[in-house]
């Protein structure tokens, strides 16, 4: 079983990228149409070092951006979850960040904040908010009503019962909502440094290469931010092993 769940994804990777090598040489398709992957690695290979850095810096923003969009989560979600006044007041917010279209309002923050590393964490953490607070609410909420009623019979303070149960009833929403914002986070930054007047970043890269027509570079930078999504999903499969052995999704696992 547990080699399946190794070689199962293998073979699905290989066969998507087999499919597409196929595609590409059959029908010969021109470079700035579609690229081989065969071609996209060589290139890697051939320039490891500035797409490592750039790859770095990218995973950097999209690490800090969850990291401080889960924390004001948390905290938002705790009030919200308490207190129905604070939901209805919360949840049009939410839905207005949610909805609009960052890269509208991007460079009024780049303007604002001078560039740099400021407007790609202010935007990635803007935009992987309102994902989180949904989950907690939704998490806190759903604690089992019996373990509820026997933290109040002994006592147990507010603290208590957030920490003791809510916090861990949240967690597989959590681990869900986490999983849908790597993808969102990566998204984000990219575009925020394609236009954030600096010159780090995978997306500095990509617009830089889709401005001068360089079919081999904008693959590159895509192959990378592929990969970024791969071993942030990696580590949420590690993580929900150590912290959700408790929860039906992982003892059945196996």
């Amino acid at each position: 079983m547990r080699a399946r769940a190794v070689i199962a994804p293998i073979v699905g990777l290989a066969v998507f990228f087999g499919v597409w090598e196929l595609i590409v040489r059959v029908r010969d398709l021109p470079p700035f149409e579609l690229r081989a992957p065969s071609d996209i690695v060589g290139f890697l290979v051939e320039n490891p070092g500035a797409y490592w850095d750039a790859a770095l810096v990218t995973g950097a923003h999209a690490g800090l951006s969850l990291v401080f969009s889960l924390t004001i989560a948390l905290a938002v979600g705790a009030l919200v979850a308490a207190s129905r006044f604070a939901e209805d007041a919360t949840n049009p917010v939410l839905t207005l960040i949610q909805v609009t279209p960052f890269v509208v309002y991007l460079p009024s923050i780049v303007l604002w904040l001078d560039g740099g590393n400021a407007p790609v964490l202010l935007v990635g953490t803007l935009v992987c908010l309102p994902p989180f607070v949904f989950a907690t609410v939704a998490g806190l909420r759903a604690a089992d009503p019996a373990a509820r009623e026997l933290l109040a019979s002994v006592n147990a303070s507010s603290w208590e019962q957030l920490v003791r149960l809510r916090l861990p009833s949240a967690l597989p929403s959590l681990s869900t909502a986490m999983r849908y914002n790597i993808g969102l986070a990566l998204i984000a930054v990219y575009l925020a440094e394609n236009g954030n007047l600096a010159t780090s970043g995978l997306g500095f890269l990509g617009g830089r290469a889709a401005r001068f027509n360089e079919a081999d570079g904008v693959w590159a930078t895509v192959f990378c931010m592929a990969a970024l999504g791969v071993i942030g999903l990696v580590g949420v499969g590690v993580a929900d092993r150590v912290l959700l052995r408790w929860h039906a999704s992982q003892r059945d696992r196996w």
